[in-house]
């Protein structure tokens, strides 16, 4: 733990304001975790960290110090902020005095880790980022093998993507791939497609989940697009009793993932 750094016009503070943006991060390869829950899992998961930021007056409990050592051993480097400084370089509005820059991880489309009865979450131009951070959120708690990101419009290593799937962006294979490729490779795979969408008769507990088969959910304003529509196997509608003509993107998952779980552990 070297040095310790005040100004607000240090340049590792204006480098971590800087991967805020996408140019930047694409450019040097390489993103930002913000928190304590979220650093723990990305160690877990052996994310590489790179650097570790750390301001113990601003820190909530007495396990920072162990985490900031578990990750220095991994072989990043360590530097304390102070608390305004570290204020600057974050973008919690209540920081928690523990910031990390890793490297991005691999996202191809590879099937060869889906296992052998997968269930799967395919995502399609999702817009906003606490969307696909919660949607990630409840893949990993409905055990999903892997999510896959179709056309995105924000990336998974968007900060506030990271924040909003409390670290399971560590904890679920994220994969990233154009609709066309996503497609042909669930097909050749032989994994059902079932696409929710209002234009569907079939209500979701009326389709068959069980067995590989991956849930298609589309974009916030436009749903899904006609590639995934005329591709699917199966559509399924969820029940809207109210005048709203949809649900949110990240609710309609929730939704038809555990009636996925429901039925692959019920037999139903």
């Amino acid at each position: 733990m070297s040095e310790s750094i005040t100004s607000l016009q240090n340049p590792r503070v204006k480098s971590l304001v800087r991967l805020r943006d996408r140019r930047h991060r694409d450019r040097d390869q390489s993103f930002v975790i913000e928190g304590f829950r979220e650093l723990t899992r990305a160690a877990a998961a052996g994310v590489t960290i790179r650097e570790i930021y750390y301001s113990p007056d601003l820190f909530l409990g007495e396990n920072e110090p162990a985490l900031v050592d578990r990750i220095v051993s991994s072989g990043a480097e360590a530097v304390e902020l102070g608390p305004d400084a570290f204020r600057k370089a974050s973008y919690r509005d209540r920081p928690e005095g523990l910031l990390a820059v890793a490297g991005q991880f691999d996202t191809t489309l590879d099937p060869a880790r889906w296992g052998g009865d997968p269930l799967l979450l395919v995502v399609e131009a999702i817009e906003k980022p606490g969307n696909l951070g919660t949607m990630l959120r409840t893949a990993d708690a409905a055990g999903v093998a892997a999510v896959l990101v179709c056309d995105p419009t924000t990336d998974p290593f968007n900060p506030n993507v990271v924040r909003a799937s409390l670290g399971t962006l560590f904890t679920v294979p994220v994969m990233i791939a154009e609709t066309r490729m996503a497609v042909d490779t669930l097909h050749e795979a032989g994994i059902r497609t079932v696409a929710t969408t209002p234009s569907a008769s079939a209500m979701i507990w009326d389709t068959d989940l069980t067995g590989p088969v991956a849930i298609v959910v589309g974009s916030e304003q436009y749903g899904l697009s006609d590639t995934w529509l005329d591709a699917a196997d199966r559509r399924a509608l969820l029940p809207m009793a109210g005048s709203a003509d949809s649900l949110n993107a990240a609710m309609a998952a929730g939704i038809a993932l555990f009636e996925a779980v429901r039925q692959r552990s019920s037999g139903v």
